[in-house]
């Protein structure tokens, strides 16, 4: 596999950070939803909310990598070509995941700077962006309850536009961003594509 993006598919790097990102996201909100199994003010609870923390803000900084691979490295085609609609949709959904990778983080470090503390990040600490104020606090955190939630259809609606590409449209979309090389060479429309085979 090649490292860096070509006409055909997405380099090693790219998809590599790609999959990173997904299990991250999966371990945020796991962690956040675990959380509600344990009573308050016990360590498990205290353990997960600090990983959700530390997992969110490495979160925000892979997007602002992801962002510099993508406005680096050529874009694969999509083959069969999508219409001006649908690729517009396709850029629209793209721009509101970055968003949310990275506006869901920052309002997560908002949140401690509002109450006044520092964002933990595993073995360190951000520094606040704001003042102290409780009722401010209180906003940010309702946001980004607002935003956990809506990022579960956002979500969802990436990963069933991929499938529907896959299955229904069966153009190279999903393909482009797999780590195991597929071919479809000697497929017929019909057919699902084929593994290829490396020595």
């Amino acid at each position: 596999m090649q490292w860096i993006n070509n006409g055909k598919r997405y380099g090693a790097v790219t998809i590599g950070f790609h999959w990173i990102m997904v299990v991250l996201i999966i371990a945020v909100y796991a962690c956040i939803e675990l959380r509600l199994y344990y009573p308050k003010e016990s360590e498990m609870r205290s353990v997960l909310k600090a990983w959700h923390f530390s997992l969110g803000l490495s979160i925000f900084l892979l997007a602002w990598f992801r962002l510099t691979l993508r406005w680096t490295q050529v874009s694969p085609r999509i083959e069969p070509e999508l219409s001006r609609r649908k690729h517009y949709l396709s850029k629209t959904m793209h721009s509101a995941l970055y968003i949310f990778m990275l506006g869901m983080p920052f309002i997560g470090w908002m949140i401690f700077s509002a109450n006044g503390k520092s964002a933990p990040f595993f073995s360190f600490d951000w520094p606040a962006l704001i003042g102290a104020n409780k009722q401010n606090a209180k906003l940010i955190k309702q946001i980004h309850e607002y935003g956990g939630t809506a990022g579960y259809y956002l979500i969802g609606a990436h990963a069933t536009a991929a499938l529907l590409h896959h299955y229904v449209r069966r153009d190279n979309t999903l393909l482009r961003m797999l780590p195991i090389k597929w071919t479809s060479s000697t497929q017929q429309p019909n057919e699902p594509p084929i593994r290829e085979k490396h020595e």
